[in-house]
């Protein structure tokens, strides 16, 4: 009994640790993600990617960059976009840059993972959008896409601020209550993956044992860096196995991704598991609602197969120069986390400009309204996720008395 207090103080501790680790990183990042939803709209940026296929792709990337990591966000606009004449690959280029090459993911994996894995989830985003594009013209799905424009066209949603120049936007103070509003919005479509990922992470840390990570990702563990080619085949295809069995969001998962990582499982079975947020059931359920069965496996067998190649391109290219880190370097564990530091004050700072977004935008000005399009989600789940995520704040909050109080 005193082994299971003791192992429940110390995921609380860790759970609650990792979230104010990085709550700062959530905080930059969907200030500036609501700032680009809000004065960079979806019609400004089809137009600007034009009919081009080359040019499509690269400001589909680019507007992906800028634009929201959360998965059901980028498919609605993903959707919107295609809508409105781009072009399916540069469409496929925007959802992949917005959940993989957006600022905030970047310094969520800094915090946890360090710097090697940011440049290997950059250089691998863009891998991902280039291998995509050439088994799109490898394929060449011509049938498929036009079905999918087709059965889009039932669909009505305009933009009604597209039209208005966003330098007389960013001028007003409306359009700064919609940045707000905007921003409550990012943290209510990810507070429930949040509160489960960063959870998940710290019961894996304290009650799991290696053992059981070195039966799932064969041959892996502390000290063993040295992979056969069917090993790190085989951590590539469990890695989105175990995305699909705790789908939490890109952003909910960092912290996981860095359990894995220091438990031995390989740099690119951990790079898949990060990538692995648009290749799970939800994902091919919304794009079926949108474009139909048929397009909805190709574009999972798209992205899978992308998710594959890059894993492995990455993992060896980083090999050769020797830029892999040493698990070891990867401490999650054991910190002291609520101390007097930079993190702290970071925190400080942006929980202040929280404040102030939150009074700007629903208290000082109620006359703004900022409706971003959402994928539709399923009901079922939402409420199941609210539940849990509930569930999880009695654990966090028995967790930390336990260990502060009891023992």
């Amino acid at each position: 009994m005193n082994d299971f207090l003791s192992k429940w103080g110390e995921a609380a501790n860790t759970s609650l640790g990792f979230f104010w680790m990085a709550l700062w990183a959530f905080a930059l990042g969907y200030v500036i993600s609501s700032c680009i939803q809000v004065f960079v709209t979806e019609e400004r940026m089809q137009k600007t990617m034009g009919e081009k296929e080359s040019k499509g792709v690269l400001l589909g990337t680019f507007f992906g960059f800028i634009s929201s990591s959360c998965s059901f966000a980028a498919l609605a606009s993903t959707k919107s976009l295609f809508k409105k004449g781009a072009s399916f690959v540069s469409s496929i280029a925007f959802l992949l840059a917005s959940t993989n090459l957006v600022i905030e993911l970047g310094i969520i994996i800094s915090i946890f993972l360090g710097w090697q894995f940011v440049v290997g989830e950059y250089v691998g985003g863009i891998l991902l959008i280039l291998i995509s594009w050439l088994l799109i013209r490898l394929f060449h799905p011509k049938g498929l896409i036009k079905k999918a424009r087709e059965r889009l066209q039932d669909d009505e949603d305009d933009d009604m601020d597209g039209q208005k120049s966003w330098k007389k936007r960013i001028k007003t103070e409306k359009s700064w209550a919609k940045v707000s509003q905007q921003y409550g919005m990012e943290w209510k479509m990810v507070w429930k993956d949040v509160t489960l990922g960063f959870t998940i992470a710290g019961i894996v840390a304290a009650f799991i044992p290696d053992s059981f990570f070195e039966t799932l990702f064969i041959n892996s563990g502390q000290g063993n860096t040295n992979f056969s080619f069917l090993t790190i085949l085989e951590h590539i295809i469990i890695g989105p196995v175990v995305a699909f069995i705790t789908f939490i969001g890109s952003m909910g998962n960092i912290p996981l991704a860095a359990l894995l990582f220091g438990k031995g499982v390989s740099f690119a079975g951990v790079i898949a598991f990060i990538f692995s947020d648009l290749v799970v059931f939800p994902v091919l359920r919304i794009n079926a609602k949108y474009y139909g069965w048929k397009m909805s496996f190709f574009i999972l067998m798209l992205l899978f197969i992308s998710l594959v190649g890059t894993s492995l391109l990455l993992h060896y290219g980083f090999l050769s120069f020797d830029l892999i880190p040493d698990p070891s370097s990867v401490q999650v564990q054991d910190q002291t986390f609520f101390k007097i530091d930079y993190t702290f004050f970071l925190n400080i700072a942006f929980l202040l400009i929280s404040g102030y977004l939150i009074y700007l935008g629903f208290f000082k000005r109620t006359d703004v309204m900022q409706m971003k399009e959402m994928a539709p989600k399923s009901k079922l789940m939402e409420q199941s996720l609210k539940y849990i995520a509930f569930v999880c704040y009695a654990w966090l909050a028995g967790g930390m008395i336990v260990k502060y109080f009891i023992q």
